[in-house]
C-alpha cells in the first residue's frame, strides 16, 4: 500500500526512515482512509481482512463517484472523531464548529495564510485554548481541519524555511478552485432592525 498511495505532502522515504516494519497506524494516509471508509460503512471486517459492503460496491460505479466523495467528506468532518490527528489536544475542538469554520475559511483562505492566522479568523475560541502557554490551538486546527481539507483537495499547502530558526518551517494554506465548487453555503445574517444589541 505504501507504493500505491499518492498523498499530498507525504514523503515515503522520510515517513519510514526509522521504521523496519510499517504498521497501519504508522502510515497515516492508509490509516485515515480506512478509518473514514469503515466509519461510513463502506468497508467491514471479514476473517481478518476488509471487504467492501454493498453500499461501498454501489458507490464505486462511475455514476456515483461524486456521491462517494461527498459522503466521505461529510462523514470525515461531521461524524468521525479526528482527535487522533491532533494527539488528543483540546478534546474534539474545533471540529464541532465545522460548518462555521468552513464558511469562514471560504473567505479567509483566499490567499496564503498561516495556520495561526486561520485559527484566529475562523474558529470559535474556547478558554482552554486561549489560556495555553503555547499556541496549541493552531496545531489542533492544522491537524484536524487544515490537513484533512488538503487531503480532500480543497486546500493547498506550501512551506518556507524560517530565517531565525534554520530547522523550522512556516506553513501556509489557501483555497483551491475546487473549494468553491465543492462547498456552497446558505448563510442568512440578521437584518439591522432585528438585532438585539
Amino acid at each position: 500500500m505504501v507504493d500505491l498511495f499518492e498523498w499530498p505532502d507525504f514523503d515515503r522515504a522520510e515517513a519510514f526512515r526509522l521504521h523496519k516494519v510499517v504498521n497501519e497506524p504508522d502510515f497515516l494516509p492508509l490509516f485515515f482512509v480506512r478509518h473514514v471508509a469503515q466509519f461510513a460503512r463502506l468497508l467491514r471486517p471479514y476473517r481478518g481482512s476488509l471487504r467492501a459492503t454493498s453500499l461501498g460496491k454501489d458507490l464505486l460505479t462511475e455514476d456515483r463517484e461524486r456521491a462517494l466523495q461527498a459522503i466521505l467528506f461529510h462523514v470525515t468532518f461531521w461524524h468521525a472523531d479526528l482527535g487522533y490527528l491532533g494527539r488528543g489536544m483540546h478534546g474534539s475542538w474545533p471540529q464541532p464548529d465545522i460548518g462555521i469554520l468552513l464558511w469562514s475559511l471560504s473567505v479567509a483562505a483566499m490567499d496564503w495564510q498561516t495556520p495561526e492566522k486561520l485559527t484566529r479568523l475562523c474558529t470559535i475560541p474556547m478558554s482552554e485554548v486561549l489560556q495555553e502557554t503555547w499556541d496549541t490551538g493552531s496545531h489542533a486546527m492544522e491537524a484536524r481541519i487544515l490537513r484533512p481539507l488538503l487531503w480532500f483537495g480543497v486546500l493547498e499547502h506550501r512551506q518556507e524555511r524560517m530565517p531565525h530558526a534554520p530547522y523550522a518551517e512556516q506553513h501556509f494554506y489557501r483555497k483551491t478552485p475546487i473549494f468553491d465548487c465543492f462547498l456552497t453555503f446558505n448563510v442568512r445574517t440578521e437584518q439591522a432592525a432585528t438585532r438585539w444589541h
